[in-house]
């Protein structure tokens, strides 16, 4: 399976005290870290996760949407 090249965020987050990324055409998708490079890899993880359990439930895997302003 191809995975689409899906935009992601990462930024600090005060609240829980450490780098959060995310992945915003999929709900839920996120990643925590003491680094960025951290939570990179935490959200790949999550995503493809995410996209097993979402080919596993016979699901179509969501299109990449989100645009960043240029």
């Amino acid at each position: 399976v191809n995975i689409p090249h899906y935009h992601i965020n990462i930024f600090w987050s005060e609240e829980d005290s450490c780098f959060v990324a995310d992945i915003p055409d999929l709900k839920h998708c996120t990643g925590q870290g003491d680094s960025p490079q951290e939570a990179l890899e935490d959200v790949l993880e999550t995503r493809d996760a995410w996209l097993d359990a979402c080919l596993g439930a016979g699901e179509e895997i969501p299109e990449p949407t989100y645009q960043v302003d240029q």
